[in-house]
């Protein structure tokens, strides 16, 4: 099994800046296609960001030039770094790797962006 650990949630200022962590316990890594959701309550859970297993990147357009995700292989993290937070990026994250027909989610972490 691959089990997801993410981290770094929180409350923030709107304008600030928060990076989360996504742990993944698998051998294969670096063949994961990686992406991390959100999802506000009421809301549907949406994909925010990508990134494939050639470190190419796809943002939805709510959080184009804002968030920014990257992955370090060796230590089998995925991180996104979120700036210029907004009131409406309040929602719980959650990292999702994926390869071929196998895909695992994290627990999900806490964001909140208030003043």
């Amino acid at each position: 099994q691959v089990h997801i650990v993410e981290s770094g949630g929180g409350l923030v200022q709107p304008g600030g800046s928060l990076r989360l962590s996504c742990a993944a316990s698998t051998n294969l890594f670096s063949l994961y296609v990686l992406n991390w959701y959100r999802q506000a309550p009421g809301k549907q859970r949406e994909l925010v960001a990508t990134i494939d297993s050639g470190g190419n990147t796809v943002y939805s357009n709510s959080v184009k030039g804002r968030f920014a995700i990257s992955r370090d292989n060796a230590k089998n993290t995925v991180y996104v770094h979120m700036n210029n937070l907004k009131p409406e990026d309040t929602a719980v994250y959650y990292c999702n790797v994926f390869y071929g027909g196998y895909e695992y989610w994290g627990q999900g972490t806490q964001v909140t962006v208030s003043s």
